[in-house]
């Protein structure tokens, strides 16, 4: 029992996550640095992320309650490469510093033996940080100064050999979630929350478009491979009906143009073609890259 809260640690964390999950929408959406500094639990101040520091552990808690990956625009590197941005299979958090034993880590490894739910804010914008919760540390890389984290919880081992498949699957779930709900953060976030093609401005009727899908070798994870589209130009997009000109133009594929439909087909096909596009990021560094933007340009024509 924590005596400012009358609540167990467990009780305080369950808390937390139920607030981010409504204030969220279950971790699709992005919180504020003030809202998540600010935040109040039974009458008491609880930040909930630290200002300077990635791992936050509060007065009277066991271990931390949660880990931050700062906010990266385009081409700046981060002073800590965590494993929100790794192309290798395993999710990892580097340490604070060099000193296995500095308060900071000792928390973390705390969470990691306790097996109790952290929280990971990804930083999307200056800021603005996207909640994914719960995570868990399931193991250490001290040679690298790093853990290794999963979407859940990894039971105590039978089989090594066993657990390290199953880790890893986790590992891939949890890389999927947190890739894709930045991506969609971020390229929202980048087009002020409106559809690239028609300027739709409903957050709800949004989508992040891949310029080129993930499945692809060219498909990063990166706001430059994006545009926020609605869900109607994003599956003519997807489908080849609608194709983006390197320009930034619209083109509508030209069979689509002389057919008769009902007024969506028109105002939201044919009268957008050769129109440019209607949101573009106002950062150039957060606008679609050229090569992306020719790779999808070229498939459109293939079958127009």
């Amino acid at each position: 029992m924590i005596a400012r809260f009358g609540l167990s640690e467990d009780e305080i964390r369950h808390q937390v996550m139920e607030w981010l999950a409504a204030r969220s929408n279950d971790g699709s959406g992005a919180i504020s640095y003030a809202e998540l500094h600010d935040f109040v639990l039974e009458g008491e101040h609880l930040p909930l992320k630290d200002r300077f520091k990635g791992i936050r552990k509060p007065a009277g808690f066991s271990a931390a309650l949660s880990i931050t990956t700062t906010f990266r625009p385009e081409g700046i590197e981060r002073s800590y490469d965590d494993g929100v941005y790794d192309e290798d299979v395993l999710l990892r958090y580097k340490w604070d510093g060099i000193d296995p034993n500095a308060a900071t880590n000792r928390a973390l490894r705390s969470a990691m033996e306790q097996r109790v739910p952290l929280i990971w804010f990804v930083g999307v914008a200056k800021g603005l940080f996207q909640p994914h919760f719960p995570v868990y540390v399931i193991g250490e890389e001290p040679e690298h100064h790093q853990f290794l984290v999963s979407a859940e919880a990894v039971s105590a081992a039978t089989d090594s050999f066993a657990e390290e498949h199953v880790r890893r699957y986790l590992d891939v779930r949890t890389r999927h979630r947190l890739f894709q709900g930045v991506f969609r953060t971020q390229v929202l976030a980048a087009y002020q929350q409106r559809c690239a093609v028609c300027n739709l401005g409903h957050p709800t009727l949004l989508d992040a478009a891949h310029i080129v899908p993930d499945r692809e070798e060219l498909g990063i994870a990166s706001v430059v491979n994006g545009m926020a589209m609605c869900k109607f130009h994003h599956a003519a997009f997807d489908s080849r009906l609608l194709g983006i000109r390197p320009d930034l133009v619209v083109e509508i594929r030209p069979d689509l143009l002389t057919e008769v439909d009902g007024p969506m087909f028109r105002y939201g096909l044919q009268e957008m073609h050769r129109r440019p596009l209607m949101s573009i990021p106002r950062s150039k560094s957060q606008r679609p890259r050229s090569d992306l933007l020719e790779w999808a340009w070229d498939r459109f024509k293939m079958v127009s």
